[in-house]
């Protein structure tokens, strides 16, 4: 799947944005891309996790023995991908500021994870994740996203592989471009943050 393909995946879903938005990382951006409704659509989850799992293969020689996301933008896309690889998949939740396992999941002193995301920004919640597996002594042997919003310079402590890699400008809220501040910014992203 080349990069066309995969805007085209976004833009068939009405999944990418125009407009001001407040990420979850807190920068504002003129432009969005919501993974959850690219994800709503089983076959094309299918498509874009099938070509992302093909790039992870041939990128990363470990084994995998586990799926490990940060909810809430992962959980799909994890899910989707222990379904590519054939095998678990678990998420972490945030609870007092910290994303830690709920549900009964847990990961064993060893184990081989991917951690899967659905978009990486600033790579905050992908090195938040990263720190949360090994915490449980698993193994990172890579990351993964769709999209890379950083264009490849968000750093994560492992080999990160993404499906496509865009240079979207993101803006701290006391840096806005005069024509992004003069639009209401919206929040389409899964944390409650302040503008």
């Amino acid at each position: 799947m080349n990069d066309e393909q995969v805007l085209e995946e976004f833009r068939q879903a009405g999944a990418l944005l125009e407009g001001h938005f407040v990420l979850s990382s807190g920068l504002h951006s003129a432009r969005y891309l919501q993974c959850a409704r690219v994800l709503m659509d089983a076959s094309r989850a299918d498509r874009l996790c099938s070509a992302l799992k093909d790039k992870i293969s041939a990128s990363c020689e470990e084994k995998i023995d586990m799926i490990a996301s940060p909810a809430m933008g992962g959980v799909v896309v994890g899910y989707e991908m222990g379904r590519q690889f054939g095998v678990p998949s678990v998420f972490f939740e945030r609870v007092d500021g910290e994303l830690v396992l709920r549900r009964g999941f847990s990961i064993e002193p060893g184990t081989r994870c991917l951690m899967a995301e659905d978009i990486v920004t600033t790579g905050l919640s992908s090195r938040e994740c990263i720190k949360a597996i090994e915490a449980l002594g698993g193994k990172v042997v890579a990351a993964s996203c769709l999209i890379d919003r950083s264009n490849a310079s968000a750093d994560v402590g492992v080999p990160l592989v993404s499906l496509l890699k865009l240079d979207i400008p993101a803006y701290s809220k006391d840096n806005l471009p005069a024509e992004l501040a003069a639009l209401t910014p919206e929040k389409p992203g899964s944390r409650n943050l302040k503008s």
